[in-house]
């Protein structure tokens, strides 16, 4: 008994060997990329376009990249704002609080570093608790809404999850089984499992293998509690769109269904033979539908300039100095 004993520390101090932060700049980070430092974390990010802005927040164990797709149909006629979230992509992984609330008041700030009052916030997967998240915190900050795949609810935690939250528990499971069999996890995410590129897994397998990832990882994962919090969406009055895959296997539909309820002014779209990653598996009908969404104030924002125009030649041509009657048909 004492050797088993002997055997399991063992192992739980190796595993915590194998988890530490890294609060310094990533190696390897492409030159051209742009960082804040923001309240201590390095945080990656990219700024495109000009216009209105939008911000996307990428998901669980992702990055920015996921939004390749995205980004420049956005750009056209906003100013979209992808960054990578604390613990992940190019950002620094320093020791901390990784909750979604955490990590909504790091955007909040890179917003206000970057000249960003107010803004559309973009978030998939569990980028959509951080998203609803800064809605809650800022809502002045936030016009409106839209959601990938939601991972939102307490309800959607898997066992893998909770087990991780005992001390050293999750230790062992995170050096164990974080970042093995990536292939399959990948292709789990989508509903074709046979069009997930060989390039989309290799570079997940490389963003995993980051220095402070696991750590990051496992701490995010412990920070997820969404009891409380979900209790707070029906506040939430700004428009949301939510765009699900009919085939999610991650963030099952029928969560989307209950949040269109939760969420007073939510609209639920629906993707067949897709599965969690919409913006690459329905890439032109999610992109398309979310445009339209943002596009809204765009349109309207036209017809009142070209109202407001018609209404500056009215009064101009009123102001004008009155014809003189002198009996002609032209001073009718």
């Amino acid at each position: 008994m004492r050797k088993q004993l002997f055997i399991l520390l063992g192992l739980v101090m190796f595993a915590f060997g194998c988890h530490s932060f890294h609060p310094g700049p990533m190696p390897n980070a492409p030159a051209d990329a742009k960082f804040l430092t923001v309240d201590g974390v390095r945080m990656h990010y990219t700024d495109d376009g000009k216009g209105p802005a939008v911000v996307l927040i990428h998901g669980f164990g992702s990055s920015l990249e996921i939004w390749h797709n995205v980004t420049p149909v956005l750009a056209e006629d906003h100013r979209v704002i992808a960054v990578d979230l604390k613990g992940f992509g190019w950002t620094s992984r320093p020791e901390g609080n990784y909750s979604p609330s955490e990590q909504a008041r790091l955007v909040l700030l890179l917003m206000t570093m970057l000249g960003v009052d107010k803004a559309d916030i973009v978030g998939h997967s569990w980028g959509a608790s951080v998203t609803l998240a800064l809605a809650l915190q800022a809502p002045e900050r936030v016009h409106r809404l839209a959601l990938y795949g939601a991972w939102i609810y307490e309800e959607q935690l898997p066992p893998f999850f909770l087990w991780a939250r005992a001390w050293g528990v999750g230790e062992l499971l995170f050096s164990a089984f974080y970042g093995e069999r990536m292939e399959e996890q990948v292709q789990h995410a989508y509903y074709d499992a046979s069009k997930v590129p060989q390039s989309r897994i290799e570079a997940v397998e490389e963003l995993f293998s980051r220095p402070g990832t696991k750590a990051a990882a496992l701490t995010a994962v412990r920070d997820q509690h969404y009891a409380a919090i979900q209790k707070r969406y029906h506040t939430i009055k700004q428009p949301t769109l939510l765009l699900w895959g009919r085939e999610d296997r991650v963030a099952r539909l029928h969560f989307g269904e209950r949040l269109s309820v939760d969420l007073p002014n939510a609209e639920l779209k629906v993707y067949p033979r897709c599965g969690h990653i919409p913006m690459i598996e329905a890439a032109d009908a999610t992109t398309r539908d979310l445009a339209r969404f943002l596009a809204v104030e765009l349109v309207s924002a036209k017809v009142e300039s070209s109202a407001a125009e018609h209404d500056l030649g009215d009064a101009e041509q009123h102001e004008a100095p009155p014809a003189k009657l002198d009996g002609s048909d032209e001073a009718l």
